[in-house]
């Protein structure tokens, strides 16, 4: 393909001009469309835009979050969890270890679309199979480069995550009063089902290990645990996590009952991550764990998993402002003092205060307080909202994986 222009690109304007909320909250006056526009991102309160198209040609709806990672595009893309959700990059060099069949967490990515700064850069990787701009097409994933990401982000900040609009027109056709209704009238996250979107359609096994610097991936063919995995939007790094942790691992999609999953007669229960709503997808998650836990199998949750869990021994959860994503956020345990830098991407979260007394918060976000883990005081059974599989992201958290095969360990 050719490589993306390195010209300036068509910017709304400089620094604090008028559609870079001034006045949180408040809409601006449209900007006049700069000379080669080919895309826009129009807010639900008519806030606009301008930039170039990448990838893929077309419209998407869905919330406009950020993400402050400074590696894991790829990763980060494929996140079954942003299902909804439009991505805005902060982080300017994106594109730039280009593209490779590794470096996915699922194989349609259910992310609405992303947002750059600036223009895909060049792949300088020695992994790099394709270019950013030709997998995005290929995964018919629709962007804009070449608007003011910090203005974007700051709005995110300061009013919280705003419903949008994104459309790539290369022919220039690009109906402002259309994309704002659209936008405007996108019911937004708030009871919102989407696992039942991103979950596996049937069961399946998975063996697959983490990758290692000039092995890959290997395989799990001697394991000592066997693992349920119930699918809410599973990212395989967590699947390879705990095949790495020794165990053989069964993934069952989202709907499947507490006899179904016992029939396999596992060690160890896994709820993945997901997107959307917690309580919604709780409607039907919910019975399921707490039959569940009646057993006394080992269990572990994830992200969405952490807040079903939650749910299920009578918490509540709440949505965030601006949500939690990126992969520099401080986690403290509170057992032990160490303070864990995590990968994260979340917009719900665990209310601590509706958790019953036989609930202990292990964890806690050092941004803002709010709650990143729990356990049960006895039984065998946690969770942690944050992404202890490090992609992307660091390595701190990995210890979750063998604290649970620890836990199975001693039922065996």
């Amino acid at each position: 393909m050719q490589p993306a222009s390195r010209k300036p690109g068509p910017r709304k304007t400089g620094r604090g001009d008028s559609a870079r909320t001034r006045t949180p909250g408040a809409a601006a006056a449209v900007p006049s469309r700069p000379p080669g526009a080919t895309a826009a991102l129009v807010l639900g309160d008519g806030t606009v835009f301008w930039g170039r198209g990448i990838g893929a040609a077309g419209l998407r709806v869905g919330e406009v979050c950020f993400n402050t990672s400074m590696t894991g595009y790829q990763e980060i893309l494929t996140d079954p969890s942003y299902a909804g959700q439009i991505i805005t990059f902060t982080f300017p060099h994106i594109g730039n270890v280009g593209a490779n069949l590794e470096d996915i967490e699922t194989t349609t990515p259910a992310a609405r679309g992303l947002v750059l700064r600036a223009d895909i850069s060049e792949p300088q990787n020695f992994r790099a199979t394709q270019h950013l701009d030709a997998w995005l097409k290929s995964y018919d994933l629709v962007g804009i480069a070449g608007l003011d990401t910090r203005a974007l982000t700051r709005r995110i900040r300061d009013v919280g995550a705003p419903n949008g609009t994104l459309c790539n027109a290369p022919d220039g056709a690009i109906d402002l009063d259309g994309l704002k209704r659209q936008a405007k009238e996108w019911p937004g996250l708030e009871g919102m089902d989407l696992a039942l979107e991103v979950t596996c359609r049937q069961t399946y096994s998975w063996d697959q290990t983490r990758w290692q610097f000039g092995k890959g991936y290997a395989t799990q063919d001697k394991p000592t645990h066997h693992v349920v995995a119930i699918d809410y939007g599973a990212k395989r790094n967590i699947l390879r996590c705990l095949a790495s942790a020794g165990c053989k691992v069964t993934v069952v999609p989202a709907t499947v009952s507490a006899a179904e999953i016992m029939r396999h007669k596992p060690d160890g229960i896994f709820l993945s991550n997901g997107p959307g709503d917690p309580a919604a997808t709780g409607q039907y998650a919910v019975p399921v764990i707490r039959e569940l836990l009646q057993t006394g199998t080992p269990l572990f949750g994830i992200c969405l998993g952490h807040q079903m869990l939650a749910l299920a021994l009578g918490g509540r959860t709440a949505k965030l402002p601006r949500g939690h994503r990126g992969a520099n956020h401080p986690v403290k345990d509170l057992a032990t003092g160490k303070v864990e830098i995590t990968s994260q991407n979340h917009g719900f979260v665990v209310v601590p205060e509706s958790l019953p007394d036989d609930v202990e918060v292990t964890h806690i976000s050092l941004f803002d307080k709010t709650n990143e883990g729990l356990r049960l005081k006895d039984k065998p059974v946690f969770s942690v909202q944050y992404h202890p599989e490090a992609s992307p992201g660091p390595t701190d958290s990995h210890y979750l994986f063998e604290r649970f095969a620890k836990l199975m360990r001693g039922r065996a």
